[in-house]
């Protein structure tokens, strides 16, 4: 008799339970937020991450407020933890598997190195975390996948995309008369030897020479940027590497001594010191496009192993006229012409206005990022072709 009683009472508390209230014992989906390391560029992807999870109401005002500060969240909908690893790669692994330890049900991870890391660790789980990545500049040299379609279910992205088509012709239109660019190059990351691969290709093509020194840790930057201006080449192209960007003032340094001009790999690497910063420049946009993919998830209207890898280049041209000055390099009138900004007398012509999202109802935007989306879909034509692509390597 006790237990009808008791069996009686737990239906009518079921009964009772509306889906609101059963909606709060379900527990929040768990992101967690890890990138390589900070700077101004990646803060953009940040802001274009946190732009979309608000713009979808999945973070309050104030929530957004706490996630600005990069403090841990439990929200109302979502619940959000960060993590960085300082540029370095035994951090960054120990960062991961805390992730994984905390029960993060997506990992949305920033740079090559650090998707690359979260990727290996999670290969052999049962049920892994999804993982969402961006600024990710060699997704299939790094092993992240072979292909835009051909990768991992649980894995999708977008990737910081460099034209050296057009980031290699400035090296000639700096000196119509360049027969060798150098550059540092790090064996244990696949976005610099990706990066060197692909300078090397196009230089090739303009009959230009790329020569190479290696380095493997801070200490090797200096030695090897000096063999290479020593060995008379008359550009260095910077900084395709974690280790080199992290030594970075000391390149740029020697380079202003020998008189020899760098090309930065990013238009950013003008606001470091660097005389041109040239190559990828939408970093907000990649934060867009990664929360599209998040966002849609969140909502159940995009399957995660269907969606293929991102890509849309972006190319920008910034000019160090202060900096060019002291190293007594002048530029060319064809290099000043295609200049998107430069900094001159300590001041910069960049405009600072905060990228953000255009301003439409939620509807409206939800059609345009699914519209988007949908282009991204992997059909099996599209996967066989891909396949067919990758056996003829």
């Amino acid at each position: 008799m006790l237990l009808n009683r008791i069996v009686l009472t737990l239906v009518m508390l079921a009964l009772l339970m509306t889906p609101a209230a059963l909606a709060q014992d379900m527990e929040n989906p768990t992101i967690a937020i890890l990138r390589y390391g900070r700077t101004a560029l990646n803060d953009l992807t940040k802001k274009g991450i946190l732009d979309m999870l608000q713009a979808y109401q999945f973070i309050t005002a104030d929530e957004r407020a706490l996630l600005d500060e990069e403090e841990d969240l439990e929200g109302e909908r979502i619940d959000i933890f960060w993590g960085d690893a300082g540029m370095d790669l035994p951090t960054a692994n120990i960062m991961v598997e805390n992730a994984l330890d905390r029960g993060a049900d997506i990992l949305l991870t920033l740079h090559t190195p650090l998707t690359q890391v979260a990727a290996n660790l999670t290969l052999d789980l049962e049920q892994p975390p999804l993982i969402f990545f961006s600024i990710v500049s060699a997704p299939y040299t790094a092993g992240i996948a072979d292909a835009p379609c051909i990768k991992l279910s649980n894995i999708t992205g977008t990737q910081a995309q460099v034209p050296y088509d057009q980031f290699l012709p400035l090296a000639r239109l700096q000196d119509p008369d360049i027969s060798a660019i150098g550059v540092l190059v790090n064996a244990a990351e696949p976005n610099s030897v990706f990066g060197v691969a692909e300078v090397t290709k196009y230089a090739e093509a303009l009959g230009i020479t790329v020569v190479s020194a290696p380095i493997a840790s801070l200490s090797d930057v200096p030695v090897a940027t000096e063999s290479l201006l020593d060995s008379g080449v008359e550009a260095l192209l910077v900084s395709f590497s974690t280790v080199e960007y992290r030594a970075l003032s000391s390149v740029l340094e020697l380079a202003s001594e020998y008189g020899v001009v760098t090309i930065g790999n990013t238009v950013g690497r003008v606001n470091q010191g660097s005389h041109i910063g040239a190559g990828f420049e939408d970093f907000y946009r990649e934060g867009v496009v990664v929360g599209r993919m998040l966002t849609a998830h969140l909502e159940g209207s995009m399957d995660v192993a269907a969606l293929s890898i991102n890509a849309l280049p972006s190319f920008g041209v910034a000019l160090n006229l202060d900096a060019a000055a002291e190293a007594g390099i002048q530029f060319s009138d064809e290099l000043l012409k295609l200049a998107d900004y430069v900094i001159e007398n300590g001041e910069s012509t960049q405009d600072l206005t905060p990228p953000s999202l255009p301003d439409i109802p939620l509807e409206e935007r939800r059609a345009a990022d699914l519209e988007f989306l949908a282009g991204l879909e992997c059909t099996p034509e599209i996967i066989a072709a891909q396949q067919a692509a990758l056996e003829r390597e």
